[in-house]
């Protein structure tokens, strides 16, 4: 059983790294372009706005797999700043402060960095036609 299951891990990791991309990039469609609809509209050259940027631009990036070790290296170092600064001032507990969020995308996207795209991605079919 378990070898039928670990067989489909490289589809997996590519299902984790679309999904996870798709919802951060929602964070950054909803600062810069207000989609969805929120009060958050900050100015492109502000925190939030250069935060919005990097949702925007590394979501769409990790969504199709393209240059994912680095794009999923600054996305970590993203979340990790927006957890320290954002939420851990308002409790040491991430279940009350709001920032579970934040730390899971934090450890995944570093998960990403060492593990790579998975098998649905750019980057796999560039490595690809690199060895033809």
């Amino acid at each position: 059983m378990s070898t039928a299951l670990t067989a489909h891990a490289p589809k997996m990791l590519s299902v984790l790294r679309i999904v996870s991309a798709l919802i951060f990039l929602a964070h950054g469609t909803q600062k810069l372009l207000n989609f969805p609809a929120s009060d958050m509209n900050p100015p492109l050259l502000s925190m939030f706005g250069i935060a919005g940027l990097i949702e925007l631009v590394g979501g769409i990036l990790l969504l199709i797999g393209l240059f994912t070790r680095p794009v999923a290296f600054i996305c970590s170092g993203l979340m990790a700043a927006a957890y320290f600064i954002a939420h851990a001032p308002q409790s040491a507990f991430p279940s009350l402060n709001g920032g579970d969020a934040a730390i899971l995308y934090c450890f995944v996207f570093l998960y990403f960095v060492f593990s790579g795209p998975g098998v649905w991605s750019v980057d796999a079919a560039r490595s690809k036609s690199t060895l033809a």
